[in-house]
């Protein structure tokens, strides 16, 4: 009987305990910086088959019109993008031209090839701290909004974006602004298939921008296209293609306090602008418009004094930016949300001034990576801008940890790529506007043609590591001169040349032959 009445006190017992100390991991994780909802370590990506005999470099197989610009998509079914398990991409949006708002089921990571803009990224439960004011006045009074933050784009900006968050794109350049994006379907955050899928909040963009240039009958589209022809896609589909399009009229309406005329307005349907719209209203950057206010009220010229040259490249590069992460991290406390994803940056600029790896007469390798933008700690991805000059080499060498899609965006080059038997599955001339997947733990290595050749490099990894095989910092310089001249059956003083006659490290300078 004593047995039976302390039973209940024990279980009652138990669950306190076990309640304490899940309070105590819970905050645990919080103080380390892991934001609610995330895992506390990166999950594994999904394993793809990987048999590649030969690779291709690769141009854009489906393009869609929009009023203001294009779209235009790698074929996903290629074997390279299979094994990556990737989609890849690139918007050319006109000037005053729109994307509109849209998110895909995946992480992205996109680069600014080309131009100017505006960027916007909405995060659900972050307040809207920042304030614009309209050109249209009503009433002879200006109209202000508040939005959450916007980012300008540059030249040269590496973006990431988290699984469905909202995001649209204004040029608000002089010229068309170009963006490329990889969309790492393989990763843990999609929970869908590792097909492609773009889930626009508003207009009537064309199928095949939904899906990734994918028809919903692959069968028929094979039958009807030859492998590696570029397809141009302009019919517009029927009914709305933005998710607003599927709900009743009414149930719309009810939900946003409005009339069914203006629901039915919001879903689009005849709608024949595509992806991409026209701007009609000027967009005005918040800051911008009320320094210009400020400016005219005072009387100043209308020149950029150096406060807002170094206020603006801070926006951009973000040293303080860097310092207030770090600072907002050793004194979290309150709302995890608004203490992690709503203060976060999106945006890293890859200047030359902030290379990794420079040499003065070879070139310059810049890393984005998690300790420079640490929400790609949890995208579990990672980018590499490269420019060689004339003639230079990108050290060979291997990815340890990651896949490398490659995209040339300025001048030409020679890639090779060996795989795990020594056979070179790619040994070809590559030039702007193509793609190639390096496999990971493929030896890999670049060579400038005499234009020069620069790439921007998307990694499937949040910190992707290299091993070099030739070069000051090299496994080659790491090893024993006795291995390797037994490895290679050479004499210890041509081990001792393989070792130490190039100093450099990673970028090569061009030489004009070889010793013998």
């Amino acid at each position: 009987m004593a047995y039976s009445s302390s039973l209940p006190f024990s279980v009652c017992l138990l669950v306190l305990f076990h309640g304490c100390f899940a309070h105590i991991d819970l905050v645990t994780n919080h103080h380390q910086g892991q934001p609610w909802g995330q895992p506390q370590q990166p999950q594994p990506r999904r394993q793809s088959q990987c048999q590649i005999q030969n690779l291709n470099a690769l141009q854009p197989k489906h393009r869609f019109r929009s009023e203001a610009g294009e779209t235009e998509f790698w074929d996903q079914n290629e074997e390279q993008f299979q094994c990556a398990s990737v989609a890849f991409l690139r918007h050319k949006i006109q000037r005053k031209g729109l994307l509109l708002p849209s998110f895909t089921s995946a992480p992205m990571l996109f680069y600014v090839e080309q131009g100017e803009g505006i960027h916007g990224a909405v995060f659900p439960g972050c307040p809207e701290t920042y304030q614009s004011q309209s050109q249209q006045n009503i009433q002879d009074r200006p109209q202000r909004d508040q939005h959450q933050k916007l980012r300008r784009l540059k030249e040269g900006d590496v973006v990431a974006l988290p699984a469905g968050v909202a995001h649209w794109i204004f040029n608000n350049g002089r010229s068309q602004l170009v963006l490329v994006a990889l969309v790492d379907v393989g990763n843990d955050a999609n929970q869908l298939d590792e097909n492609f899928r773009k889930f626009f909040l508003a207009g009537n963009p064309q199928g095949g921008v939904v899906r990734g240039g994918q028809s919903r009958d692959r069968n028929q589209r094979q039958s009807r296209t030859q492998r590696g022809e570029r397809e141009e896609e302009e019919s517009q589909e029927s009914g709305g293609n933005n998710v607003l399009s599927g709900f009743r009229d009414n149930i719309l309406a009810q939900a946003f306090g409005i009339d069914t005329r203006l629901a039915r307005k919001l879903q689009n349907e005849r709608d024949n602008r595509g992806a991409i719209v026209r701007m009609e209203h000027e967009f005005v950057w918040p800051e911008e418009g009320q320094r210009r206010q400020g400016r005219e009220e005072e009387g100043e010229e209308e020149r950029e004094p150096k406060w807002q040259r170094r206020q603006e490249s801070q926006e951009e590069g973000s040293e303080e930016e860097e310092r207030e992460e770090r600072g907002r991290g050793s004194r979290r406390s309150g709302n995890g949300l608004e203490e992690t994803f709503c203060s976060m940056r999106l945006k890293h600029r890859t200047p030359a001034s902030s290379a990794d790896v420079f040499n003065p007469r070879g070139g310059r390798i810049t890393t984005v990576n998690s300790f420079n933008l640490p929400i790609l700690q949890y995208l579990q991805l990672s980018a590499e801008r490269g420019v060689l000059y004339n003639n230079a080499i990108y050290a060979p060498h291997w990815n340890m940890n990651a896949h490398s899609i490659v995209y040339i965006t300025r001048g030409n080059g020679r890639i090779q790529i060996v795989s795990e038997n020594g056979e070179a599955i790619f040994d070809e001339q590559v030039e702007r506007g193509q793609v190639i997947t390096v496999p990971q733990n493929h030896a890999v290595v670049k060579k400038a043609g005499r234009r020069g050749f620069e790439w921007i490099a998307f990694k499937t990894n949040a910190n992707a590591k290299i091993s070099q095989i030739a070069g000051r910092v090299s496994i080659m310089r790491g090893l024993p001169v006795d291995v390797l001249a037994n490895s290679f059956g050479i004499s210890r003083e041509e081990a001792m040349r393989l070792k130490h006659n190039r100093q450099e490290v990673s970028v090569f300078s061009p030489r004009q032959g070889s010793q013998q």
